[in-house]
């Protein structure tokens, strides 16, 4: 599969990037590579294989949530910093 210089500056461009001539011809062997390999599995004979999470039997090993007597409000907040008497004040991030 062939991947053209143009689809390559157009998700450049979509995801904010500037690339450089070199950079997009280097782009452009390794995406054909990476494509090439999607279309291979594409190949597979897929018919009757359940469809699966992960690839192990694996289960929840967490332990039962259970409800317990947490910190009073102000014994958690005393030991911040900054705080208002209800939660911490933390500068604001825009």
């Amino acid at each position: 599969m062939k991947i053209s210089h143009d689809e390559i500056r157009h998700v450049a461009k979509l995801a904010r990037l500037e690339l450089s001539s070199a950079e997009i011809e280097s782009m452009a062997g390794q995406l054909d590579g990476i494509l090439g390999y999607v279309d291979k599995l594409s190949e597979i004979e897929t018919e009757g294989v359940k469809p699966t999470t992960h690839a192990l039997s694996i289960y929840n090993a967490f332990r039962e949530d259970i409800v317990t007597e947490s910190l009073p409000r102000e014994e958690a907040l005393k030991n911040g910093p900054l705080q208002n008497g209800e939660a911490f004040v933390v500068p604001k991030v825009i």
